[in-house]
């Protein structure tokens, strides 16, 4: 009897993606929605041929299946009939077929990894494919102890060659403490590039470094207090993690390795780990716009890098949902905030709420102190791209402003060579525009700022300028403070938006290099 797979990925709804090139989202039938399939999946109708049986799969017999009405695609190990999927799928059908009758899963990992195909697809599962991997006779390194210094990190010929060098790491205790010491080989880590988490028994230190993760993934050997402290070593790439005994007792050990532990992985190969975290306050920013407050639990330490996004999951109708958001600053001056909260404890989300979705209005019903499962950061967005930059131009549409505030926060206060910014907010109304006063005020503070707001349905009253995204608004807008200035566009809104903004600022001689599109 095979296991149907428990682990979790975000689910198909959400088509947020975080690069100029992602894929489009194709418009579905009437009756085709997410829900639509939900419902279906709940029918009871089989919906792999199999009768409720489940099969081991040959490579000969998958590629049989490579047909729209009969099509079976391997992801991670799991064979799925996903033809009756294929009206339902956003990515759209032909997606879907370029992985028909074959293994799926680096393709999968390329478009979307962190989509919840488990759930989602639970009931087109087949079974699994009959491939068996050799196990070395020799193989015991996860039973291995962890003392002082441990053995050399399992990283692949291809990635050592490839990647960055391979971390290492030890350990030291005193009475009261045990710390961690990892050892970077990088000069350029900062503490957003360091995510902790301590769950149960299990504690678990995931250190990014470029496109790749460093794991210290460990069973401790002992009891610890919930909080610890995270520091750098600056110019060294030396991170020291500290923990608390619970008991002044000798360690003889730090614990037991559990999967991927002491090694340097491609970060898609990481997958993606949630923590619980509770819903603290929530206030109207506009009529339809709501600013969530989360804490994250005293044994997680997160701080999410600016311009990238993490995962909130809901379970809805017993299958688990998730969607991308940017976090941001919760307000773009320092004397809007109150109360004073501790930025590494807190997570905070300008969200727009549709009555007719999935998902916002679940999180909309939700009542302080209710809990949302929030994971690690992704996003490709690199702060180097702020290196010299004398002229910042930011085009956001509605929700698309999310990106936006962390960036205006960091560039006006750490690039020493930046001489202006400007922001061109797009909006339907007035009543629509997110934190008007405090950008208003902003600009009025920062000579450098300045706010253009666009509306695409004013009041006959509205004084400001009118309509969509346009050659004619741009040229007049991405003004260089001077010929060879060194110019960032940052671009976030509606898929269509960014699209067409691209276009034109492809139009308008703005090489790749200056440009950068948070496409939704």
């Amino acid at each position: 009897m095979l296991n149907v797979p428990s682990q979790s990925f975000p689910a198909p709804s959400s088509q947020q993606r975080v690069a100029s090139g992602g894929r489009s989202k194709v418009p579905l039938k009437q009756g085709r929605s997410l829900m639509d399939w939900i419902r279906l999946t709940k029918s009871g109708k089989d919906l792999t041929g199999l009768k409720g049986r489940l099969i081991e799969v040959t490579e000969e017999e998958l590629k049989k299946h490579s047909k729209k009405d009969d099509c079976w695609i391997c992801i991670r190990g799991f064979v799925y009939n996903v033809s009756p999927y294929m009206e339902y799928h956003p990515g759209g059908e032909d997606e879907l077929m370029r992985a028909a009758g074959s293994d799926g899963t680096d393709l999968f990992d390329q478009v979307h990894r962190w989509v919840n195909y488990e759930s989602m697809l639970k009931e087109c599962l087949v079974g699994r494919m009959a491939v068996k991997p050799a196990i070395p006779k020799d193989y015991h390194e996860e039973k291995k102890v962890l003392n002082g210094m441990l053995p050399k990190s399992q990283v692949t010929d291809a990635l050592a060659k490839e990647g960055p060098s391979s971390p290492s790491y030890d350990w030291f205790q005193t009475d009261s403490l045990v710390t961690i010491v990892i050892y970077t080989k990088q000069k350029d880590i900062t503490l957003d590039s360091v995510i902790v988490d301590h769950q149960d028994d299990s504690f678990r230190a995931e250190t990014i470094i470029k496109d790749y993760s460093y794991l210290i993934d460990i069973e401790l050997s002992h009891e610890i207090q919930e909080d610890f402290s995270v520091r750098i070593v600056e110019n060294v790439g030396k991170i020291e993690i500290v923990l608390k005994k619970k008991e002044n007792t000798s360690w003889k050990c730090l614990g037991h390795p559990l999967e991927n532990h002491n090694s340097l992985i491609p970060k898609k190969d990481a997958g993606l780990y949630y923590r619980q975290c509770q819903l603290i306050s929530k206030e109207d920013v506009t009529h339809d716009t709501r600013l969530f407050c989360f804490m994250l639990p005293p044994s997680t330490y997160l701080q999410v890098p600016i311009g990238q996004h993490v995962y909130l999951k809901l379970t809805i109708t017993d299958t688990e949902i998730v969607k991308p958001y940017t976090p941001i600053s919760d307000s773009l001056l320092s004397e809007f905030k109150e109360p004073v909260l501790p930025n590494n404890k807190y997570i905070y989300f300008l969200i727009k709420i549709y009555p007719a979705g999935l998902f916002t209005p679940e999180l909309d019903h939700l009542q302080i102190g209710d809990f949302v499962f929030i994971s690690n950061p992704e996003g490709n967005f690199k702060i180097s791209q702020f290196q010299e930059l004398e002229d910042l131009f930011l085009l956001a549409a509605g929700t698309g402003f999310t990106p936006m505030v962390k960036i205006l926060n960091y560039a006006l206060t750490n690039i020493p060579s930046l001489r202006k910014v400007k922001l061109m907010f797009f909006n339907k109304t007035e009543d629509d525009i997110i934190w008007r006063s405090q950008l208003e005020k902003l600009a009025f503070k920062d000579k450098r700022f300045d706010v253009e707001f666009v509306l695409s349905a004013p009041i006959s009253e509205w004084n400001g300028k009118q309509g969509h995204i346009s050659p004619a608004l741009l040229s007049e807008f991405l003004k260089r403070s001077s010929d060879k200035s060194k110019v960032l566009i940052c671009i976030c809104g509606p898929m269509p938006f960014t699209e067409q903004g691209i276009k034109l600022l492809h139009d308008l001689n703005f090489s790749k290099d200056e440009m950068h599109s948070f496409t939704a």
